[in-house]
């Protein structure tokens, strides 16, 4: 009698922390040029595709406005919050939008504690 086995999914649930965070930006004009400037951080990595681009990091990345104003050749005050999300389409990891930059961070607790957010719980 032959017993058979079935292979591991490889699209099984998995809740351990990936430790990244990312967002996908429209593949135009503006969203290469972020994702140029994004290339060049560190644990930042890439991935252009036909109508898309993502942009993956381990544990948190900013997105410099300053910096990415000069990289699109404009003001320094250009580019915002607004500008990201016009040309985001999604995002994972925890957000943060600041006058000059917007954070992501892969673990909410690393989100609260920049924020100086207690997330013990209380009755």
């Amino acid at each position: 009698m032959s017993v058979f086995t079935t292979a591991e999914s490889p699209f099984k649930s998995d809740s351990t922390s990936s430790n990244k965070c990312g967002v996908t930006l429209m593949n135009n004009q503006v969203g290469k040029v972020i994702a140029e400037v994004m290339a060049t951080k560190p644990g930042v990595t890439i991935l252009p595709l036909p109508s898309m681009i993502r942009v993956d990091a381990i544990h948190r990345m900013d997105f410099d406005y300053a910096e990415l104003s000069e990289a699109l050749g404009e003001e320094e005050g250009f580019f915002d919050a607004a500008a990201l999300e016009e040309n985001m389409s999604t995002h994972y990891g925890r957000m943060i939008h600041e006058d000059d930059r917007t954070i992501m961070f892969a673990n909410p607790e690393d989100a609260a504690a920049y924020l100086g957010f207690d997330l013990t719980a209380s009755r």
